[in-house]
């Protein structure tokens, strides 16, 4: 009875290394890189040694055992060299590829050798700086690290990279304790609106100043969705949008926004308001499911859509758009790669002629669906810049998919010359539409109330 058990115990034991070692380079495993992978390799050697001086090639059943537990070392050869493969891949693209494809990609990265290799090839037009660049280092390390990513731009005679952050105060700051955390901008939205758009303001420009000091230009922040009217959802595991929205009044949360946009533009840093279509409604977590909007669009042009588009109104602000399928445009789409969504309402309707970002790519709603498909839609569907935060590792992928279409003749060339047009415009130290000083911020919601909503 007892050999029965081990012996189940070993099958189930193989199965389960089985499958880690096909995923090992998957986003969910990321954890498992480095020492991880080499606990694996180890495991994968000493598993089928040990089964072979225990006797257990006599049976046939012991032999099926035995072949199970050599498929997790074959299985982890061949994820490493398929990652090497596209890693080569990407490095051997050619310049005038470069150069058409590299400025729609923001990347996270663990290594900033591998980060440099990227940016002096000019493959990618920026990247991502999150808690793990940061652990236990300071500003001037951080400081440092990014001027020498920039100087291998410049040497490149390429233009400068895009430095990127999610530091929206509160319990996202991704760069904290490193620079100074603020208070969420929850805490302004009870103030008299005047003062609460000056104190928007004041915050925006503080934490610019701060960003901009450590070489950061662009925060993916303001969050201006609208606060969800239930308190706990369980199927929301990292989003988390109702610890992080401003309130559940449009007009409060674009006045908090906009101030708070217009200081960070004060310090030279660019902003970007998310996540478009809004999440307050949205019970899925884009992190790992698919999720829909299902409200009329007459409603959220009422409501949730109002902050967004005060703020682009009336700044320079980037828009992320994330992966939601809105139900009144387009039921076969996630938000960030549907045309009619980003080029029929965000670019026609709305007439918004900035920067568009998509979120994460390696995100359960995307990733875990038809990437390539994805990241062609998002390119040829008006879409600036594409994401891959999370797992930096997988741009390699998601490039190889842009390549890919380009080689078939399935990317929009025309555009993609659009685009560049709008990064050049908006890239920071080029001047925005709006003037980003304190005098700009007492009547925020003029604009909107000027124009109404269309």
């Amino acid at each position: 009875m007892l050999g029965r058990i081990r012996t189940a115990f070993l099958w189930a034991l193989a199965l389960l290394f089985i499958f880690i070692t096909f995923n090992s380079n998957e986003p969910y495993l990321v954890r498992l890189r480095g020492p991880g992978h080499a606990a694996l390799l180890i495991i994968g050697l000493a598993a089928p040694l040990l089964l072979l001086l225990g006797g257990r090639w006599r049976s046939v059943g012991g032999r099926l055992l035995l072949l199970a537990w050599c498929i997790p070392l074959i299985a982890l050869t061949a994820t490493q060299f398929m990652f090497a493969w596209r890693k080569y891949e990407t490095f051997r693209t050619a310049p005038e590829v470069a150069r058409l494809l590299g400025p729609h990609f923001m990347v996270g990265y663990r290594s900033t050798d591998d980060a440099a290799a990227l940016a002096r090839q000019g493959l990618i037009a920026g990247v991502y700086v999150t808690r793990h660049n940061v652990r236990g280092r300071t500003a001037a390390q951080l400081h440092a690290d990014i001027a020498r990513l920039q100087a291998a731009r410049t040497r490149a005679g390429l233009p400068p990279l895009l430095v990127s952050a999610d530091q929206e105060g509160g319990s996202v700051a991704h760069l904290s304790p490193m620079l100074p955390n603020m208070p969420a901008l929850a805490t302004l939205a009870d103030l008299p609106a005047a003062r609460r758009a000056q104190e928007a303001f004041e915050m925006g420009k503080s934490q610019g100043r701060s960003l901009a000091d450590a070489g950061i230009t662009f925060n993916l922040a303001p969050v201006v969705d609208l606060r969800p009217s239930w308190t706990h959802n369980r199927f929301d595991f990292h989003t988390l949008i109702g610890r992080r929205a401003i309130s559940n009044d449009p007009t409060v949360v674009g006045d908090v926004a906009l101030g708070y946009v217009r200081g960070l533009e004060a310090s030279g840093v660019r902003a970007a308001v998310k996540h478009f279509p809004g999440l307050g409604r949205v019970a899925a977590d884009t992190h790992h499911f698919s999720a829909q909007l299902e409200t009329a669009a007459d409603v959220l042009e009422q409501s949730d859509w109002r902050p967004f588009r005060q703020v682009l109104d009336n700044s320079a602000a980037a828009v992320m758009v994330g992966h939601v399928v809105v139900d009144a445009i387009d039921r076969e789409h996630a938000a960030s790669h549907s045309k009619a969504v980003l080029e029929g309402l965000i670019r026609g309707r709305w007439n918004y002629h900035g920067v568009i970002i998509t979120d994460d790519l390696v995100m359960g709603a995307i990733y875990g669906h038809d990437l390539c498909k994805a990241v062609v839609e998002s390119l040829n569907g008006g879409a600036d810049l594409l994401l891959v935060a999370y797992d930096g590792t997988q741009f390699h992928r998601v490039f190889a998919c842009a390549k890919d279409a380009l080689a078939q003749g399935r990317l929009d060339l025309e555009a993609l010359r659009r685009s560049d047009e709008r990064l050049r415009r908006w890239m920071p130290g080029e001047k925005g539409p709006i003037a980003a000083d304190a005098s700009a911020v007492q009547s925020p919601s003029s604009s909107l109330q000027h124009r109404g909503v269309d």
